[in-house]
């Protein structure tokens, strides 16, 4: 659709920040906001590391510029007045040298610190500020790898999310490789529910592109600390296109058949009957999913395919992702109670129980993160959607393609056909 052309062009623009930040100290900046921003990090408790090299060392001591720590939890710091913020930092670093390093403390669990930068004309509202050179700056934040040592760029809350990325991508491969030759003549047979393989076969590969993208960012983060931005930009694109394919194929399945059903006779369960309401209510709660992801993006400076939902954009999301879930649930009964044959019913069954996990899966695992810890939430969240949704997708492909479900859907019956539900010993009744 032409609306989903809009997701590429918005997101590669998008900026993805790192943990390796590179820029200019600005005196101006800094008084503006007393005191400039740098970034956040989560050490993980042992042998924390940052380090800020500097090209212009004796203006930043002229300046007497310095970087401040704050913990996260430190949330009352916007109501402190310049000179009190400036006194709250838990550590300072004067920036004499071409190169600092301070060694984080021990820390009981991970904390999220932030990095601000401030020097002598930070809290001088009245006083005048010189024209200086632009004062580059290089900040590393590093936590300690397998053997103690700090070469980590992963924050707390990231790691071990490569590895998740590297193991999904092989499942999909190893599926790939089965699977691929069989659903290729399943699909160039056609049939009833062509459409809607078609729709969830194409929702798959731009999953498995969004987790490849993912993959590559984050294999060159662990090196340098800031990947390849536009690959995470392309990850998000990806994946909120496949979010928005597989909303379009749900709702035109079901409001599209139960729309229909009263008018004429029906041949086999859930097949893609178009009508201009049907329609109108799939392109209208495509359209509502596409805005909602495009201004969570927005709404958040960093950017990742799940986010924590502490904007309204994000909160909106979830309260559609549970507004689609009933919808379709009570399309569904509807079906279901109407429904004699048992073998349909069980269709419209398994039917749900795909496209429930699919949508729910999201505000489920939110709320459970709320009893996990900070740095375990997000990556809760991202690993357990992932999983629920690639589960969804296998729960329609075995539904829509199993003989025994598809003899009824199609009139059709094929030995070839894959992620067959029954049992190798029944064959020949086939």
């Amino acid at each position: 659709m032409p609306f989903l052309l809009v997701f590429v062009s918005v997101l590669l623009c998008a900026g993805v920040s790192g943990k390796t930040v590179t820029g200019q100290f600005e005196s101006e900046a800094a008084r503006q906001r007393s005191g400039q921003f740098i970034s956040t990090f989560m050490f993980r408790g042992d042998n924390g590391l940052l380090v800020c090299r500097l090209e212009n060392s004796p203006l930043a001591a002229e300046k007497e510029s310095k970087l401040l720590l704050y913990e996260d939890s430190e949330s009352d710091l916007e109501n402190l007045s310049c000179s009190d913020r400036l006194r709250r930092a838990q550590f300072k670093i004067l920036l004499t040298k071409d190169e600092h390093n301070l060694t984080i403390p021990h820390q009981s669990s991970p904390t999220a610190w932030r990095v601000w930068y401030a020097d002598r004309y930070t809290c001088q509202e009245s006083s005048f500020i010189p024209a200086h050179p632009s004062l580059a700056f290089t900040v590393l934040m590093l936590n300690s790898d397998s053997a103690g040592n700090p070469l980590d760029h992963f924050s707390a809350e990231q790691a071990g999310l490569i590895s998740f990325y590297f193991l999904l991508l092989l499942s999909y491969f190893i599926a790939g490789c089965i699977y691929i030759q069989p659903l290729f003549h399943a699909l160039r047979k056609g049939g009833p529910m062509h459409t809607a393989l078609k729709v969830l076969t194409t929702a798959l590969i731009l999953q498995g592109c969004s987790a490849l993208c993912n993959y590559i960012h984050l294999a060159r983060y662990s090196r340098d600390g800031t990947g390849i931005p536009m690959m995470g930009s392309l990850a998000e694109c990806w994946d909120m296109v496949s979010q928005v394919s597989m909303l379009y194929l749900l709702l035109s399945l079901c409001l599209g058949w139960t729309l229909t059903r009263g008018r004429k006779p029906q041949s086999g369960p859930l097949q893609w009957e178009r009508s201009p309401t049907s329609t109108a209510v799939a392109l209208g709660g495509v359209i509502t999913l596409g805005v909602l992801l495009l201004w969570e993006q927005f709404s958040d400076s960093d950017h990742h395919s799940f986010h924590g939902q502490q904007s309204a954009a994000g909160l909106l999301l979830l309260a559609l992702r549970v507004i689609l879930t009933l919808l379709l649930a009570s399309v569904l009964y509807t079906i279901t109670s109407t429904e004699r044959s048992t073998l349909k019913r069980d269709f419209y069954l398994c039917f749900t129980k795909g496209s429930v996990l699919w949508f729910l899966c999201h505000p489920v695992l939110f709320l459970m993160s709320a009893i996990f810890d900070e740095h375990q939430r997000e990556k809760v969240v991202t690993i357990g959607v992932i999983l629920c949704q690639s589960i969804a997708m296998v729960i329609l492909y075995q539904l829509f393609l199993s003989r025994s479900l598809y003899w009824e859907v199609s009139s059709l019956s094929s030995v070839s056909l894959p992620l067959t539900m029954s049992r190798s010993s029944h064959r020949g009744r086939y």
